[in-house]
C-alpha cells in the first residue's frame, strides 16, 4: 500500500524558457503557470467569466476544424481538439481559466491558456499522459494557422456579438414592450409638460412614456448597426496581418463555421492591418452602449422627478413600494430602481472613456490594450442587461399615475395661455400671464379680469387634451 504523502501533487510542465510545475489537477499548462505568477492584480475581481472562455471555445473548435479542412492538421488530432474544445465552451472546464485582464496586452496568456487547456484535455481524451504534449501540443496543434493575435480580436468580437444577442437585446426588448404598455394604457392621462424645469403646454403620459421607448429603441437600432463592424474577424492574419503559417482561405473558412454555430452571420475581416492594429469596432460598440446609457439616464431620472415627493415634490406618477427608504424617517419610499440604473450608467460612462483611450492606442501592427477593452465592453453590456430588467420589472411594472395630483398641477398651469394666442396674439396672451402670477389668480380670472376673452371663449378655446396634438 502507497503512502499518501508520496502520491505528486504536481507534475512538470515546459515551454520556451523551461520547466514549470503545475498542480495535477490543473489543465492548464506552463504559460498559464507563468502568468500566474507573474500577473497578481485584481485576481479576486478581473478574472475572465463565461463569455470570454466560451468564445475561446468557439474560435478554437472552429481553427481545427478548418485547418483539418483545408488539410493542415490530422484529422484525428483535429477530432480531439475539437471535442476537447467544445467542452470548454460549454462550460466544462472553467476553473482551468483563471488569468487575470491586466496582462499582455495582445492577450497571449489567455489564448495560451485555452490552448494548454484543450491540449491537455485532448491528451487526457486520447488516453495519454497530461503535460506530455503527446499526441496534441498546444502550439503546434491547437494554435495552428493562428497567432494570439488574431485569434484574440476574434474572440473578443464572438464574445461582443453573443452578449449583445443573448443578454442586452432581451432585455432592451422587454423595457420598450412593458413601455409600450404603459403608454397606451394611460394614453388619455393629459398632464403638464416641462421644458427648462419649467411648466409648458400639456402632454399626454403616453406621449411622454411613448418617447422614452423610442429614445431606448433608437439606440439600440444604433448598437445593432454597428454590431456590423464586430461581424468581421482577424482571423487568419496571424502575427502582424500578412497571414503567415496560415493556409490560403483559413479566416475564411474559421468565420463560415462560427457563422453555423452561433448564428452571428460572420465573415473574415477585408483588412487584417486594421483588424489587429485597432479596433474601432470595439470603440464604436462601447460609443453604442454609451448612448444606451444616456437614454436610460434620462428615463430614470424623469421617473425620479416624476414620483418626487410625494407630498412636497411633483408626486404625478406613483412608483412600487420595494423596500424602507430610510433607516430613521418611518414611511419613506426611495425611487431606489431608479438610483441603481443611473450608477449603472456612470459606470458605463467609466467604460467607455477606458475603451475608447484603448482604442486610441494601437502602434504600428499591433493594438495592445486588447484585454481591457474587451473586459470593460462585456462589463457594460452585463450591467445594462441587469439593470434594465431590475428597472423594468421592479419599477416600470408597477409605475402608475396619481391622476388627481396631475389634474391639480395642469389646472395650475399657466402656460395653457399658449392656446389663446391664435385668438388673441402673443402679446395679449403673455399679460394675462403675468396677470395671473402677479394677482395669484388663476388664468381663467386672469384672462376674463383683463377683458380679452369672454367667459365661454376661455372654456371653449382652452382645452387641455385638444393642445397634445396639432390642430
Amino acid at each position: 500500500m502507497s503512502d499518501p504523502a508520496s502520491v505528486a501533487t504536481h507534475r512538470v510542465e515546459t515551454d520556451s524558457l523551461g520547466p514549470v510545475e503545475v498542480a495535477v489537477d490543473r489543465l492548464w499548462g506552463a504559460q498559464t503557470e507563468r502568468s500566474l505568477a507573474n500577473f497578481r492584480i485584481g485576481r479576486e475581481r478581473y478574472v475572465w467569466g463565461r463569455p470570454v472562455i466560451r468564445a475561446l471555445g468557439l474560435v478554437k473548435a472552429a481553427a481545427a476544424r478548418a485547418n483539418v479542412d483545408l488539410g493542415v492538421l490530422d484529422e484525428r488530432l483535429g477530432e480531439l481538439i475539437e471535442r476537447a474544445a467544445g467542452e470548454v465552451a460549454h462550460g466544462d472546464h472553467d476553473d482551468h481559466f483563471p488569468l487575470v485582464v491586466f496582462q499582455t496586452g495582445s492577450g497571449t496568456q489567455t489564448n495560451m491558456n485555452a490552448n494548454e487547456v484543450i491540449s491537455n484535455r485532448a491528451i487526457q481524451l486520447a488516453g495519454g499522459e497530461i503535460g506530455s504534449k503527446q499526441p496534441v501540443h498546444p502550439n503546434d496543434h491547437v494554435n495552428r494557422s493562428q497567432s494570439s493575435n488574431d485569434s484574440f480580436p476574434t474572440v473578443m468580437h464572438v464574445a461582443t456579438l453573443l452578449e449583445l444577442h443573448e443578454r442586452l437585446h432581451p432585455s432592451i426588448d422587454h423595457l420598450t414592450d412593458v413601455l409600450d404598455d404603459l403608454a397606451q394604457r394611460y394614453d388619455d392621462v393629459v398632464t403638464v409638460g416641462r421644458t427648462h424645469l419649467q411648466d409648458a403646454t400639456p402632454v399626454r403620459l403616453g406621449q411622454v412614456i411613448g418617447g422614452w421607448s423610442a429614445q431606448v429603441r433608437h439606440a439600440q437600432m444604433t448598437i445593432r448597426q454597428l454590431e456590423d463592424g464586430l461581424r468581421q474577424l482577424a482571423i487568419g492574419g496571424t502575427a502582424t496581418g500578412t497571414g503567415l503559417n496560415a493556409p490560403i482561405g483559413f479566416g475564411e473558412r474559421v468565420a463560415e463555421i462560427l457563422s453555423g454555430e452561433t448564428g452571428l452571420a460572420l465573415e473574415v475581416t477585408d483588412n487584417h492591418f486594421a483588424s489587429m492594429s485597432a479596433h474601432d469596432a470595439m470603440v464604436a460598440i462601447s460609443g453604442g452602449l454609451r448612448t444606451l446609457a444616456g437614454a436610460l439616464m434620462k428615463i430614470a431620472n424623469d421617473v425620479r422627478w416624476l414620483a418626487s415627493g410625494p407630498r412636497n415634490g411633483l408626486g404625478e406618477l406613483r412608483i412600487p413600494t420595494n423596500e424602507p427608504g430610510s433607516s430613521i424617517m418611518p414611511g419613506k419610499v426611495n425611487p431606489t430602481q431608479a438610483e441603481a440604473l443611473t450608477m449603472v450608467v456612470t459606470q458605463v460612462f467609466g467604460n467607455d472613456t477606458a475603451v475608447a483611450f484603448a482604442g486610441s492606442q494601437g502602434n504600428f501592427q499591433l493594438n495592445v490594450y486588447k484585454p481591457i477593452m474587451l473586459h470593460d465592453t462585456l462589463d457594460s453590456i452585463a450591467l445594462l442587461a441587469d439593470a434594465i430588467r431590475s428597472f423594468t420589472d421592479e419599477c416600470l411594472v408597477g409605475l402608475e399615475p396619481d391622476e388627481t395630483r396631475i389634474a391639480e398641477n395642469l389646472a395650475a398651469n399657466l402656460m395653457l395661455v399658449t392656446a389663446l394666442v391664435p385668438h388673441i396674439g402673443y402679446d395679449r396672451a403673455a399679460e394675462i400671464a403675468k396677470r395671473a402670477i402677479a394677482s395669484g389668480s388663476t388664468l381663467r380670472e386672469a384672462a376674463i379680469g383683463l377683458g380679452h376673452v369672454t367667459a365661454d371663449q376661455y372654456d371653449e378655446w382652452i382645452d387641455p387634451a385638444a393642445m397634445t396634438h396639432p390642430r
